[in-house]
């Protein structure tokens, strides 16, 4: 059935991320979709331009390329691929969610160890951050792996500083539950994606240096640690973006704590 292989993966995470949703509101009785609708789209509307920096990233990494069963036109490529995109987001968002609702149910504190850097410290953050996302596209052979942890050490401290939601906020008050929420809602997402592309068309498979063995389906096996930053970028991306339309600190996506009063950076 060449047809719905080739228009099933839209349909397949839009049924997961509602799945994933109610199962959040029958555990905590308040989720993404329930909190706010339009909050809800916005994530899929959202979604799409953010996994294309990551695409036009790839272009210079050459990590993964797509398999079709048959030539289409950029058009097509571009609508199609823009639609499988913005299910990503609210796929990690909602496991997250979930992952959370659990945790909390564990009476877990988070407590692990502060970490609550200056204003120095956390722009020399921001700025190793960049020069971490620099160099994985600067040197794509060896620090390709970079790609998924540079974003993050770049804006969340940002973040942190305008006031905008933040896991550097949640670490000044040595509260991991959201580190361990995304970590969870990441490494789960990855699977399912990996699992349902194995014998999907298009599909999706994997050059990756000096790690290409041992895999679990097409994604070689340490590729998997990429899901867990990637679920912390995808959290700073998201809110940077929420302040610069709200100049609010956004507590939409998982619970921001005390975040809101403990906001000031020394």
């Amino acid at each position: 059935m060449p047809f719905l292989s080739e228009n099933s993966f839209f349909p397949l995470w839009l049924g997961y991320v509602l799945t994933v949703d109610g199962l959040v509101v029958v555990a905590g009785g308040s989720s993404l979709l329930t909190r706010s609708r339009t909050k809800f789209v916005w994530l899929f509307l959202f979604s799409s331009p953010v996994w294309w920096l990551f695409e036009a990233a790839n272009r210079v990494l050459g990590n993964w390329q797509y398999i079709l069963p048959h030539p289409i036109s950029w058009l097509h490529d571009l609508i199609s691929s823009s639609i499988a995109f913005s299910t990503v987001i609210p796929a990690i968002f909602g496991t997250a969610e979930l992952a959370f609702t659990l945790i909390q149910r564990t009476n877990w504190s988070g407590r692990i160890v502060k970490l609550a850097p200056d204003r120095r410290q956390l722009l020399l953050t921001a700025v190793g951050g960049a020069g971490v996302l620099a160099l994985s596209l600067l040197f794509p052979h060896q620090a390709f792996g970079l790609v998924w942890i540079g974003a993050f050490l770049m804006l969340d401290p940002v973040n942190r500083l305008i006031g905008a939601r933040s896991i550097a906020a949640d670490l000044a008050r040595n509260d991991w539950r959201n580190v361990a929420a995304l970590f969870l809602g990441g490494i789960v997402c990855g699977f399912f994606w990996e699992m349902w592309n194995v014998r999907s068309m298009p599909k999706w498979v994997y050059h990756v240096p000096f790690v290409g063995h041992p895999k679990l389906f097409e994604m070689p096996l340490l590729g998997y640690g990429g899901y867990l930053p990637f679920a912390l970028e995808l959290f700073a991306l998201y809110n940077l973006a929420a302040w610069l339309v709200t100049r609010e600190a956004e507590g939409y996506v998982l619970p921001a704590g005390n975040s809101h009063s403990d906001s000031g950076v020394e």
